[in-house]
């Protein structure tokens, strides 16, 4: 079924208004993208599937309708929801259905991290790099949870488990997987010899991801709502998440952390990284950085003081 697709222009302190104007006249869905995603400066600073967004300042905004709908008593009910916005910049254009997400996967590829650890999507074939002897593959459908390894910051935390396990501080350990969206750093830490994994996720959606990924690859994950997580502590914890959500999870991630184990967390933009390093710090020692392309991780040991915040 074909739709009536709607653009605007707007900027990061519009984009609310706007939004809300086209979900009360029923729009199917809504979508921001860079207004000048051609430049050759753009950055891609979205980040699908971990709540907050950081915006760009100015940025298009596509919104889906009925291919049935009436544009122009389309735009007689916006101006009336909201007079204050510009609605005769909007356009308008006819577009075909398609299957959005399963399009976006058409473009998901093989890609290696470090050494030994491959992200497959699952009915790919495997390149002939990784039929290699030791190759840790994971086979992925990402489905509707953040989570692909095409992200920097997926790809940092891959690679860090990939070094950790090149090192021989993974096999056997257990891994928590803090966040773990579609289970892709759980389940690479298995491939590379981890000897069991736990995955915790506010989404249910991810919850799910988590589940049939592990299926999918013959593993085991045991997963959990943060409110029905088991309290423990583990000797390797990855959380990819944002800023914001590291902070507010230091005790927690600190609590769970084993003492002289490791640590990795990314999702952290350039410029966000020094206010988590003193957050860490009385919990965590050589804290380090890495960084890939606009984005941080930041990894540190477990130390054995006892801080009381």
């Amino acid at each position: 079924m074909p739709y009536l697709q709607l653009l605007l222009p707007c900027t990061e302190a519009q984009h609310a208004r706007a939004e809300r104007a086209l979900d009360d006249v029923g729009a199917l869905a809504v979508t921001l993208q860079d207004a000048h995603l051609d430049a050759v400066d753009e950055q891609a600073i979205f980040e699908p599937g971990v709540g907050e967004l950081p915006l760009w300042d100015e940025m298009t905004l596509t919104a889906l309708f009925p291919d049935d709908t009436d544009a122009l008593v389309l735009l007689a009910a916006l101006e009336a929801f909201d007079p204050d916005l510009d609605w005769t910049q909007a356009r308008f254009e006819k577009v075909e259905d398609q299957d959005w997400e399963r399009a976006w996967l058409d473009m998901f590829q093989p890609m290696a991290f470090g050494a030994r650890c491959w992200i497959v999507p699952w009915d790919h074939p495997l390149p002939e790099a990784a039929t290699a002897p030791g190759a840790a593959i994971v086979r992925l459908d990402p489905g509707l949870a953040f989570g692909s390894g095409t992200h920097p910051t997926t790809a940092l935390c891959l690679r860090w488990l990939d070094a950790l396990a090149a090192a021989g501080e993974l096999r056997g350990k257990a891994v928590l997987d803090f966040g773990c969206g579609s289970g892709i750093l759980a389940l690479a830490a298995l491939k590379l010899g981890a000897g069991t994994a736990i995955g915790i996720d506010n989404d249910p959606q991810a919850i799910l991801a988590t589940a049939d990924n592990a299926q999918r690859n013959g593993e085991q994950i045991a997963t959990f709502l943060p409110q029905d997580a088991p309290t423990g502590t583990y000797p390797v914890v990855v959380a990819n998440i944002l800023a914001t959500a590291l902070d507010a999870l230091a005790e927690v991630l600190a609590a769970r952390t084993a003492p002289g184990g490791r640590l990795a967390m990314s999702g952290i933009l350039a410029g966000q990284e020094d206010a988590l390093l003193l957050r860490f710090a009385p919990w965590f020692d050589a804290l380090q950085v890495a960084r890939d392309e606009d984005w941080i991780r930041i990894d540190g040991v477990r130390n054995t003081r006892q801080v009381h915040a």
